[in-house]
């Protein structure tokens, strides 16, 4: 019976496309940087402009494309039980650097509206924890964000 259920479990991992693969992965990056902008119950003028934009930067992706990510995203995250799902994704697929990146993002929406809330810091902070990114890289990232802005 066990042994079944993973065929079963293993066959319907394995069908998925590279291109579904990717998808997921820029959905679960999308989710991550809606988790800050949604953090503090606010979105502010300058979240809604920042987002696609980063996106575009950071995945690599037109800004149609961002659009239409984030409205899949809104549903997605608000579905989501916790950061783990999100953070399991992109731990399996991106380099240090991309994780970087996408924190780096997450500070700079965090920062965008002038003011950081003690639950986007908590949520960044989270994440750079699932992440496995030491103390040392999330400060240096919030400090770009900080310079950049």
């Amino acid at each position: 019976m066990i042994a079944k259920l993973k065929r079963f479990l293993q066959s319907h991992i394995q069908a998925i496309s590279p291109e579904e693969k990717a998808h997921q992965l820029k959905l679960a990056a999308a989710s991550m940087l809606l988790e800050v902008v949604f953090a503090d119950e606010t979105l502010a003028a300058e979240e809604r402009t920042l987002l696609p934009k980063l996106l575009t930067e950071t995945l690599s992706m037109s800004v149609q494309d961002a659009n239409d990510l984030i409205e899949e995203a809104k549903k997605v995250q608000g579905n989501a039980t916790s950061l783990f799902e999100f953070t399991n994704t992109i731990n399996a697929e991106f380099s240090l650097e991309q994780k970087q990146q996408l924190l780096l993002a997450m500070w700079q929406l965090a920062y965008a509206d002038g003011q950081l809330s003690q639950y986007e810091d908590q949520i960044i902070r989270r994440t750079a924890d699932l992440l496995y990114l030491k103390h040392s890289e999330l400060i240096q990232m919030r400090n770009q964000a900080i310079n950049a802005s």
